[in-house]
């Protein structure tokens, strides 16, 4: 089977709070979740054969995320299905403010329990690109599980992505944190972070130029090919070997839910950056040739906006031609 990404990583069940009841309690609404789903679901709405890697467990909500990753165009064939743990579960709740806080059901949670033996290496091996981000390098056998598969893609010429998608509560400490980001930096070809992560690994002073200087730079073994910085409602920063530059929204933004906007994006930007790719002769890709990445910034972009609109990560997925009339929302600045 021929696959344009797989990724391995998490899939869980986000909970968000809709209301209390009468005892005050809150009363939650359940999304399909997990940062590398929500990336793979904006790539099959882009036209891409995608798979996921990972694990739930042999319950209402593993039986459920599974359904929906296959309904998405998701296939499934990599996800092991485990009676010994119960599917991750995410809580998001809200202060009096409106401001949310993360909890977790994941001690232990089916995504951090993937071990080595599990992983389907010949789904990699019929694929153009790894993607993974950090929540499955929180702890153990997860974490040797990924670095297993990011080796092997690399060792097989694959392309790799990777998102640090930071969540404080999930780390024993920040600087267990940010050695595992680190790492997963200098593996990959594509970066997609926030401005916020850059700035917990490198400092508050930070700017999103300096983060690219040093991923696209070599600086602490990081050598991407393409970086995309994510700025909130401030739009993104994009750079490569060729350029750089921003893309900005045009007009305000309608948000409704943030949850899974940094993983259409950067599955969105992923798919774009496909269609304008340099390949080898062997299909091996190389590098982003000449403006694709300012194309796929641009398309990210617009579709982060769209899911802002809407509840939940997968849910909130547009489709590509809603998309790509939105692209005439956002506007690019190349330096």
């Amino acid at each position: 089977m021929a696959y344009d990404v797989i990724a391995i990583g998490e899939l869980l069940a986000d909970l968000a709070e809709t209301g209390k009841n009468e005892s005050g309690y809150p009363v939650f609404s359940a999304n399909p979740g997990g940062a590398p789903a929500n990336f793979l679901a904006a790539l099959a709405a882009c036209g891409k054969k995608t798979a996921f890697i990972g694990k739930v467990g042999c319950d209402a909500f593993g039986d459920r995320l599974t359904a929906t990753l296959a309904e998405a165009g998701i296939g499934t064939k990599g996800i092991v299905h485990d009676p010994e743990v119960f599917t991750t579960l995410a809580f998001v709740t809200l202060d009096e403010a409106g401001d949310r806080s993360f909890s977790f059901a994941r001690k232990p949670g089916a995504d951090t329990m993937l071990r080595e033996d599990e992983i389907d290496f010949e789904m990699i091996d019929g694929a153009k690109v790894l993607h993974f981000g950090t929540l499955s390098l929180t702890g153990e056998p997860a974490r040797t599980a990924t670095k297993a598969a990011v080796r092997y893609a690399k060792e097989h010429g694959k392309f790799v992505t990777f998102d640090p998608n930071y969540r404080a509560p999930l780390w024993a400490s920040e600087d267990a944190a940010k050695e595992q980001m680190l790492w997963g930096l200098a593996q990959a070809d594509m970066v997609k972070m926030s401005i916020e992560e850059a700035q917990l690994l490198w400092g508050a002073g930070c700017t999103e130029e300096q983060a690219a200087d040093r991923l696209l730079s070599g600086a602490e073994d990081a050598a991407a090919a393409c970086v995309f910085i994510t700025l909130g409602s401030e739009g993104a920063y994009f750079a490569d070997r060729n350029e750089r530059g921003y893309v900005r929204y045009a007009g305000g933004l309608n948000v409704v839910d943030t949850t899974g906007a940094g993983d259409i994006f950067g599955g969105t930007a992923l798919a774009a950056l496909l269609d304008g790719i340099a390949e080898s002769a062997d299909g091996r890709i190389t590098g982003p040739g000449p403006g694709a990445a300012a194309r796929a910034a641009v398309r990210a972009c617009a579709a982060a906006s769209l899911s802002v609109g809407r509840p939940g990560g997968i849910s909130s997925v547009p489709d590509a031609a809603g998309t790509e009339t939105h692209t005439e929302f956002v506007k690019t600045v190349i330096l």
